[in-house]
C-alpha cells in the first residue's frame, strides 16, 4: 500500500497556513510577518480549507491510500487542522455581532429608526464560502484607467457605477495599502466598491505615487488630487460630489484619515491651493494612526500619523481593525479612537473585529461582509436619513 505522498503534503501546507491563522503571533517580528504571510488566506476563506481537506482526505480513502501509519496520522493533522479552520470560521461569522455594537456605541441604539434605506438581510453566503474571489456584479460596470494628474499609470483611477446610471450618487473614494511601496487599485476592498456601486453609489478606487518615485507629502497630495478630481468630474458620472466619503486600507485608511482631518490644507494641495478638499466621512481598515508598526532602520521615516491631526470639527469616523493583525497593531487604532471621541463632536465608530488579519478585505468573506454591512450602514446614517424605515423594509438587528 502506497504512502498517500500528495495527501501528505497538502495537509501539511494547509496545517502550517491554519497554525498561523487561529494563532497569529504578533511577536517577534519574524513570527508576525510569518503569520501574515501564511495566515492571511486560510484566515478568510476557511470553508474553502475545510473543504480541500475534506476532498482531499476521502479521495485518499477512496484510493485505498489510508491504510498504513503515515497515512492514518496525516488523517489525524488533516482532523486537527480542519477544528483550527472550524474556529478561524467561527471568529469571522462573530464579525456581525461586533459590527453591530460598534454601530450602537458609536450612533446611538435608535441608529436603525434613523436609516431610511433598505440594507441587505442576506449577506452573499455562495460566494463566500465557494467563490470567495469573485467580486464582478452584472448591474455594475467598472470604468478603469482614467487620469487624475501628471505621474502616469500612478495617478489613474477606476471609477464603479451602476450600468442604469443613477443621479445625485453619493461618492466612496478608497486607497489601496501596501506600506507606501507597493499595492493597486483593483487588489483591496473590491466587494464593498463593487457592493456600494450596485446600491447606486460612484466608487473611485485610485493609484498614488509610491517611494522611491516620491516621498512624504507626494502621496497625500495625490490622495487630495483625488477628491478634487471628483469635486469637478463627478458629476458627469452621476454623483453628488457634496457626498463624498474617503476610505482606504492599511497605508490608503493612513491617507484617509489624513484627509479627513485636514480639508483645503494648502500644504496637501500646491497649484490646486483652491479645490474644496473636505470629506462627508472616512472609513479606516487596518491603518497606521499613531504607532508606525513596521519601519526598519534603513527605512525612510513614516508621514505624520493621523493622531497629530486630530481636531474637533472632524468628520464622522468609521474605524475597523482585527485583533490579530499582525502588521499593524489593533492597540493603535484603539487609541486612534478613543482620541477622536475625546476631541472629535462628531461620531465615531470603532470595529475590532475578531481574530481579523491585516489584509481581510481581499476576498469576500463572512468577516468582510459584515463589514461592508456596517459601512453601509454608517453611511445611510451620515447621510442625514433621519425619517423611520418603513416596517416592512427596516433593518432588523438579527440580520447584523
Amino acid at each position: 500500500m502506497a504512502f498517500p505522498i500528495g495527501y501528505a503534503a497538502s495537509t501539511a501546507l494547509i496545517a502550517w497556513c491554519t497554525f498561523f491563522a487561529v494563532i497569529a503571533p504578533r511577536r517577534p517580528r519574524p513570527l508576525a510577518h510569518l503569520s501574515f504571510l501564511f495566515g492571511m488566506v486560510l484566515n478568510e476563506v476557511p470553508f474553502l480549507g475545510i473543504i480541500v481537506l475534506a476532498a482531499s482526505t476521502a479521495l485518499a480513502a477512496a484510493q485505498g491510500d489510508l491504510g498504513s501509519t503515515g497515512a492514518r496520522a496525516t488523517v489525524a493533522v488533516a482532523a486537527a487542522a480542519a477544528v483550527g479552520l472550524a474556529v478561524s470560521a467561527w471568529r469571522g461569522l462573530r464579525t456581525d455581532q461586533a459590527v453591530a455594537r460598534a454601530l450602537d456605541e458609536g450612533l446611538g441604539t435608535e441608529w436603525r429608526d434613523r436609516v431610511r434605506i433598505p440594507l441587505r438581510r442576506h449577506r452573499p453566503w455562495v460566494r463566500i464560502v465557494l467563490l470567495p474571489g469573485m467580486m464582478r456584479r452584472r448591474g455594475v460596470q467598472r470604468i478603469p484607467d482614467i487620469s487624475y494628474g501628471d505621474a502616469g499609470r500612478r495617478n489613474l483611477l477606476d471609477v464603479y457605477l451602476r450600468r442604469d446610471a443613477p443621479r445625485d450618487a453619493p461618492v466612496l473614494i478608497y486607497f489601496h495599502g501596501g506600506h507606501y511601496s507597493g499595492g493597486a487599485k483593483n487588489r483591496e476592498a473590491r466587494p464593498l466598491l463593487y457592493h456600494l456601486a450596485a446600491q447606486g453609489w460612484m466608487c473611485v478606487s485610485a493609484n498614488y505615487r509610491l517611494r522611491p518615485q516620491t516621498s512624504f507629502p507626494g502621496h497625500q497630495i495625490d490622495a487630495k488630487k483625488v477628491i478634487a478630481w471628483v469635486r469637478e468630474h463627478g458629476s458627469a458620472y452621476g454623483a453628488d460630489p457634496s457626498k463624498l466619503f474617503v476610505a482606504g486600507s492599511s497605508a490608503g485608511a493612513n491617507m484617509a484619515s489624513l484627509c479627513a482631518l485636514t480639508p483645503n490644507d494648502p500644504s496637501f494641495q500646491p497649484g490646486f491651493e483652491s479645490a474644496d478638499t473636505s470629506v462627508t466621512a472616512a472609513i479606516s481598515l487596518y491603518g497606521y494612526y499613531g504607532h508606525y508598526f513596521g519601519t526598519q532602520p534603513d527605512e525612510p521615516p513614516p508621514p505624520p500619523q493621523p493622531q497629530g491631526y486630530v481636531h474637533p470639527g472632524a468628520p464622522p469616523f468609521l474605524i475597523a481593525h482585527g485583533t490579530k493583525d499582525a502588521l499593524g497593531t489593533v492597540e493603535g487604532a484603539r487609541n486612534f479612537a478613543a482620541q477622536l471621541r475625546r476631541t472629535s463632536g462628531s461620531a465615531v465608530v470603532y470595529a475590532e473585529l475578531p481574530g481579523g488579519q491585516h489584509a481581510f478585505d481581499i476576498f469576500h468573506s463572512a468577516r468582510f461582509d459584515a463589514v461592508v454591512d456596517g459601512v453601509e450602514a454608517f453611511a445611510a446614517w451620515t447621510l442625514g436619513a433621519r425619517q423611520p424605515a418603513p416596517d416592512a423594509t427596516r433593518q432588523d438587528l438579527s440580520d447584523y
